[in-house]
C-alpha cells in the first residue's frame, strides 16, 4: 500500500525529475495576499510570479502545500466530519510553470503521473474543461486518447479558477476518478454530481489572466500553469477507498482519539473522532505557523476549530482534556515532512491543554443553558438571536458552537437577531468610550472598525506582508485619496507594523501600492484599529488599494532586543534587590531602554554590576524565547509578572525566556523570566547581543530608573569608554591598566596640596596678610576684631573666626574676604557674650553695606555675602554701630 507519505515523496520526486524545483510549503498565513485569511491553495505563494512582479531562479516548481479552509471564501468547517472528503486542513500537491510550459505539457505530465507512476486505471478517469477551451480538449484526445464522452465541457466557474476576488486566474481542466456504479452519484454537470461515485482528484489551472476589483481581466505577461491535487483524495483512491478518513494518516489519528477515549473508532462516535482528527491537524499547523487563539481574526477561527473539536471530545465522554494528548501522534505522522510541527510540539500541546481546560467549564455551562433555552421553544422553531447573544455575551458561549450544537437537534439560530444584538452592544461601548475624555476625532476609528473590522497583527513572525487599505483619515475625517507630500493616517485589514503599547514604541517603515509609496512614521492603535501615521512620498495612495508593507527591519530588531532585555533586567533586579521590585513604567525604543521600578534607595554599585552581569549571562545562554496564550489567572499561577499600566482581557500573551542554572529543562520552574506581554521579542536571548547599564537614578518617590543599551549601541558605548580611558592613560603617561591607580594618587596629592594651601591661607590671614594684624578695639565694652582679607574663600572664614575668638577670649570678630569681585562675610561672638550680642546682627549690618541682603546663622557664628568688597570699611563701621548699641 502506498502511504500518504509515499505519495507525497513520489509526487515531488516525479516533478523534480522533470525539471521542477521542490519549493517548501509557505506558511498558512499568506504574506503576499491580503484578500485571503489562510493559504488555501498551492499557488498563493507564487502569486507575484504569475503576475510578473517577482522573478526567482527557477521557472518550474513543485510543492506540497499546507492549506486551511475554515474562513472567508474557502470555508469547509461546517461539513467536516459529516462527509467523506471535507477537511479544514489538507495538503495540496502541485506543479507550477511561470511562463515556461503551458497546456501542451501540463496535461501529459499529469496523465503520465497518474497512470504510469501511481498506476491508476486510465479507464476510470474522465476530465472536465472550460466550455470554450477547445485547445485542452484536443490535447486530452491526442495524449490520453479520451473520447468525447469522457471530456465534459463546463460553462460555469467550476472550471474557471481564481484564488480570490482579485489576482491571477484562468480556465482549468479537472481530472475525476470513477469509484464504480456501486456508489451513488453522477459525473460532473449531471443532476447527481454531488454523489460520491465521481471524485475530483486533480485540477490543472491554465493561468492566462489577472482579475481586478472592477471585474476586468488583463492577459498575464506569460502563460503559466498552476495545478492542485488533494493528497488525501489521491491517497484514498490508491488505498482502495473513497473515504479520506480511511487513509493511513487519518486512520492513525482517529485510532489515537479512540484509544485516548476508550471508544470504538467506527462506533456511534465515528463522526466525533473524524472531527477531532481533522481539527487536530489544522489547529496544530496553524499554531506552528504563528497563529494563536484569540477573539478576533485568524486567532478566532483557530479557537473556533479548537472548540469544535473539544465539544466533540466532550460528546465522546472525555472527562479530561484530550487534544493535547494527540499531538505526539500527529508529529509522528507528519513531523518529517513538516519539521516546524515538531519544533513547536511543546507549545502546541501546552496551548491546547490550556484552551481545553478553560473551555470545558464554558462548554458544560453553555450546553446546559442552551438546553434550557431550547426546551421552551415550539417544535422545529429556531433559537432567537437575542438568546444566542445572551449565551455569547454573558456566558462566553460562541455563536458557532451554538449553531453546531443546534444542528444535531435540527434547529438553527436567528443570525440577523444575533447581529442586531451585537450592534447594539457596540453602540453602547462607543458611547461609553466617547464620554471618557478621549480625543473627539478618535471616534472615526470606531466607524472604521464597524465598517471594515479591526486590524489583524501579523508582526510577531513577519516584518513584511500585504494588506488592503481599509481607510484613509486626515484631521479626523475619512478621505478617499492622498497625494505626494500629504500626511495622513492609514488603516489596513492586516499589518506587520507593531502599534505603540506596553512601553514598546510603534514601528516605522514603508507602504507601497501600485500608485505610490508612503513613509510610515509611527504606528498606534484605537478601537482595535492599527493607525499608521504616514507621509505620501511618491504618487498617491487610495482607500481599497492593496499595499505591500515593510517594517524598518534594523529599527524593529533593535527595539526587540531592548524589549527582551527589559524582561531579563526585571528578573535580575528582583534577584538582586528583592521581590518588592515591580515595573512602574518602561520605554523600549530602537536606541535605548528605560525601566522604572519600585525601590526606595539608590542601587549599590556592586548590586548594579551584579544585575548587569546576570542579564548578560542569560543573553549568552542563547535560549529560545517562547510565547503562550492563557488566562491571566493561569499566567499568574505560573509566576508571570504583570506589566505596569497594561489592561488584560480574558487571555494574555505570556513570554518566557532563560533557563535557570541547575533546573530541569522544560519545566515551568526552570524558566528564568515569565511575563505577561503583548510586545515583540527576539527569537533567542543571544539575539540581544550585549547589555550595558548606563546608570541608576530617581524617577519619583519610591521609584528608581535604570537606563541601558543593548546590541550595537551597547558595544559603541563600551568602545567610546575604552577610547576615553586610552586618552586618559596617554595624558597620564601610564598604561591603561594603571590609569586608575595613577588617578587616585593624583587625587591624594591634590587633596594634600589643597590642605597645605588652606593652612597657609589661614596662617596668612591670621598674620594680617603680610601686614601687621589690626589690634582689637574696645567698642561699647566689647573687644572687637575686624579685618579685611585677601586670598581666602568664604569656606575658610568659620575656622578663622574660631581661631580669633580663641585668641580674644571674650569679644566679637568680623572678617570680610575679597573673593575676586564679591565679598564673603563672617562674624563671631564668644559664648560669654551671646546673651546680649548676636553674630547674626553683626553680619546683617555688614552685608547691607556690601550690597547684599540678609545673612544668617547662630548667635555665636553667622555668615553672609555681598556684591562687592569695595565698601568693606563702611561695613566694619556698621558692625561697630551694632556693638555700640
Amino acid at each position: 500500500m502506498q502511504t500518504l507519505n509515499d505519495i507525497r515523496s513520489s509526487f515531488l520526486g516525479y516533478f523534480e525529475e522533470n525539471g521542477h524545483a521542490i519549493v517548501p510549503s509557505s506558511p498558512l498565513v499568506p504574506r503576499n495576499d491580503p484578500t485571503l485569511m489562510f493559504t488555501a491553495a498551492g499557488m498563493v505563494q507564487f502569486k507575484n510570479l504569475f503576475t510578473g512582479v517577482e522573478t526567482r531562479d527557477y521557472n518550474r516548481a513543485t510543492t506540497a502545500q499546507k492549506c486551511v479552509r475554515a474562513g472567508g471564501k474557502h470555508n469547509d468547517l461546517d461539513n467536516v466530519g459529516y462527509t467523506a472528503r471535507h477537511h479544514t486542513f489538507f495538503e495540496m500537491l502541485g506543479n507550477f510553470s511561470f511562463g515556461d510550459y503551458f497546456k501542451e505539457d501540463a496535461i501529459p505530465l499529469a496523465w503520465d503521473l497518474l497512470t504510469k507512476v501511481f498506476g491508476i486505471d486510465e479507464k476510470r478517469l474522465l476530465v472536465t474543461v472550460y466550455h470554450t477551451d477547445d485547445e485542452a480538449v484536443a490535447i486530452w484526445k491526442k495524449h490520453a486518447g479520451l473520447s468525447d464522452d469522457r471530456i465534459i465541457r463546463i460553462a460555469t466557474d467550476d472550471n474557471f479558477w481564481s484564488a480570490g476576488p482579485t489576482g491571477p486566474c484562468g480556465p482549468c481542466t479537472e481530472i475525476f476518478y470513477d469509484h464504480g456504479d456501486h456508489i451513488w452519484g453522477g459525473p460532473p454537470g449531471s443532476p447527481e454530481e454531488d454523489g460520491d461515485r465521481f471524485v475530483e482528484i486533480w485540477n490543472l489551472v491554465f493561468m492566462q489572466y489577472e482579475q481586478f476589483e472592477d471585474g476586468t481581466r488583463r492577459d498575464l505577461p506569460n502563460q503559466s500553469i498552476d495545478t492542485g491535487m488533494g493528497i488525501e483524495r489521491v491517497a484514498a483512491l490508491l488505498q482502495g477507498t473513497n473515504d479520506n478518513y480511511a487513509t493511513d494518516l487519518m486512520r492513525s489519528l482517529i485510532e489515537a482519539s479512540a484509544n485516548a477515549t476508550s471508544t470504538d473508532p467506527d462506533g456511534p462516535g465515528k463522526t466525533h473522532h473524524r472531527v477531532i482528527a481533522d481539527h487536530l491537524r489544522s489547529t496544530s499547523f496553524l499554531m506552528a505557523d504563528g497563529v494563536m487563539p484569540s477573539n478576533d481574526g485568524r486567532g478566532y477561527v483557530l479557537r473556533r476549530i479548537m472548540r469544535r473539536a473539544m465539544r466533540h471530545a466532550h460528546l465522546l465522554g472525555a472527562k479530561d482534556p484530550l487534544m493535547h494528548r494527540l499531538v505526539p501522534a500527529l508529529v509522528t505522522q507528519m513531523g518529517a515532512a513538516y519539521p516546524e510541527l515538531g519544533q513547536a510540539q511543546r507549545m502546541i500541546g501546552q496551548t491546547l491543554l490550556q484552551e481545553e481546560t478553560r473551555f470545558r467549564q464554558t462548554l458544560e455551562r453553555g450546553l446546559k443553558l442552551l438546553d434550557d433555552e431550547v426546551q421552551g421553544l415550539p417544535e422545529g422553531a429556531n433559537l432567537s438571536g437575542a438568546s444566542a447573544f445572551k449565551l455569547y455575551d454573558t456566558y462566553g458561549f460562541p455563536l458557532d458552537l451554538t449553531q453546531d450544537a443546534l444542528r444535531e437537534k435540527g434547529r438553527t439560530v436567528d443570525t440577523d437577531g444575533f447581529d442586531a444584538a451585537m450592534a447594539e452592544q457596540k453602540a453602547k461601548a462607543r458611547a461609553a468610550w466617547a464620554g471618557s475624555g478621549e480625543a473627539a476625532d478618535a471616534t472615526v476609528w470606531f466607524d472604521v472598525a464597524d465598517k471594515f473590522g479591526i486590524t489583524e497583527f501579523l508582526g510577531y513572525d513577519t516584518e513584511t506582508a500585504e494588506g488592503k487599505i481599509s481607510a484613509l483619515v486626515r484631521d479626523g475625517a475619512l478621505i478617499d485619496k492622498a497625494e505626494a507630500g500629504e500626511t495622513l493616517q492609514i488603516a489596513l485589514n492586516q499589518t506587520p507594523f507593531y502599534a505603540e503599547s506596553g512601553g514598546q514604541v510603534g514601528d516605522t517603515g514603508i507602504l507601497r501600492t501600485a500608485s505610490g509609496t508612503a513613509r510610515i512614521t509611527d504606528t498606534r492603535k484605537a478601537a482595535g484599529v492599527f493607525i499608521h501615521f504616514a507621509t505620501v512620498e511618491t504618487g498617491s495612495v487610495a482607500a481599497g488599494e492593496a499595499a505591500v508593507l515593510e517594517v524598518d527591519h534594523a529599527r524593529r530588531t533593535a527595539i526587540r532586543a531592548n524589549h527582551s532585555a527589559t524582561h531579563l533586567l526585571h528578573e535580575a533586579l528582583r534577584h538582586a534587590l528583592g521581590d518588592h521590585v515591580a515595573q512602574r513604567g518602561s520605554l523600549n525604543a530602537e536606541d535605548r531602554l528605560r525601566f522604572d521600578f519600585s525601590h526606595n534607595e539608590a542601587i549599590d554599585p556592586a548590586d548594579l554590576a551584579r544585575v548587569e552581569a546576570e542579564v548578560n549571562d542569560y543573553i549568552r545562554q542563547n535560549t529560545p524565547v517562547e510565547t503562550r496564550i492563557m488566562s491571566p489567572d493561569d499566567a499568574r499561577a505560573l509566576g508571570a509578572q504583570a506589566l505596569f499600566g497594561e489592561k488584560y482581557g480574558d487571555e494574555v500573551r505570556v513570554v518566557s525566556m532563560g533557563q535557570q542554572e541547575g533546573s530541569e529543562k522544560g519545566t515551568d520552574g526552570s524558566t528564568y523570566s515569565i511575563e505577561l506581554c503583548g510586545g515583540t521579542h527576539v527569537v533567542r536571548t543571544g539575539d540581544i547581543g550585549a547589555f550595558v547599564v548606563l546608570g541608576d537614578s530617581a524617577s519619583s518617590a519610591g521609584v528608581r530608573r535604570i537606563e541601558a543599551l543593548t546590541g550595537a549601541p551597547a558595544l559603541a558605548y563600551l568602545r567610546a569608554q575604552d577610547q576615553r580611558l586610552a586618552q586618559i592613560a596617554l595624558d597620564l603617561k601610564a598604561p591603561a591598566a594603571d590609569a586608575g591607580a595613577r588617578v587616585r594618587a593624583l587625587l591624594d596629592e591634590r587633596r594634600s596640596l589643597a590642605n597645605e594651601v588652606a593652612q597657609l591661607r589661614r596662617e596668612l590671614a591670621m598674620s594680617g596678610g603680610g601686614a601687621a594684624s589690626p589690634e582689637a578695639q574696645d567698642i561699647g565694652g566689647v573687644s572687637f576684631h575686624a579685618q579685611i582679607l585677601q586670598g581666602v574663600t568664604g569656606k575658610d572664614l568659620p575656622s578663622l573666626i574660631d581661631e580669633h575668638k580663641q585668641r580674644l577670649g571674650s569679644g566679637a570678630v568680623l572678617l570680610i574676604a575679597d573673593t575676586g569681585g564679591k565679598a564673603a562675610v563672617a562674624a563671631g561672638v564668644t559664648d560669654d557674650l551671646t546673651g546680649k550680642l548676636s553674630a547674626v546682627d553683626i553680619v546683617r549690618a555688614a552685608v547691607a553695606e556690601l550690597g547684599g541682603k540678609g545673612g544668617g546663622g547662630r548667635a555665636d557664628m553667622a555668615q553672609g555675602g555681598g556684591a562687592s568688597a569695595e565698601n568693606a570699611e563702611a561695613a566694619i563701621e556698621a558692625a561697630r554701630t551694632v556693638l555700640k548699641g
